[in-house]
């Protein structure tokens, strides 16, 4: 255990402290001196546990984003976050069944070509831990059309 965690439950727990010992005396327990003293186990209970909160409320924001509606003008205008709208495109089946050509009317050029049947499109940098490659939307073609659309990190 590195030396860090303690200094932050340390300065977690002086907030934590006054709120008990302020609750205690709302509540009238004990007398002053005695408030002192009780305020103290409620903090080293707390305080532990408020500094596993904040770890989960940061792995949470950390790895939130939005999910959007497709738009093709911020789909060609924003190619860093098409992630946002990726989900939307594949739960929507909106490029089934499409050609190749419709597809790119619709996305755009700037795909990769891995074959004749399968082609992708960068979506950006979807935020979750430890993330350093951008994802790309898998678009799969069957006798010209659009069998399935999938997305996947590099």
């Amino acid at each position: 255990m590195s030396i860090e965690v303690p200094i932050i439950i340390l300065i977690l727990a002086i907030p934590i402290y006054f709120l008990c010992n302020w609750f205690l005396k709302k509540r009238n327990i004990g007398d002053r001196k005695r408030r002192k003293y009780l305020a103290i186990f409620p903090t080293i209970l707390i305080s532990p546990i408020a500094y596993v909160g904040l770890i989960c409320l940061w792995f949470i924001s950390a790895t939130y984003y939005p999910t959007n509606d497709f738009d093709k003008q911020v789909w060609e205008s924003n190619p860093e976050k098409r992630y946002e709208m990726s989900e939307n495109i594949i739960d929507s089946k909106i490029l089934i069944g499409k050609t190749k050509q419709e597809i790119i009317d619709l996305l755009g050029n700037d795909f990769y070509s891995y074959n004749d049947n399968h082609i992708a499109y960068e979506l950006g940098f979807v935020p979750r831990l430890f993330n350093i490659d951008s994802d790309l939307l898998d678009v799969y073609f069957e006798n010209g059309k659009v069998i399935k659309v999938d997305q996947h990190g590099t």
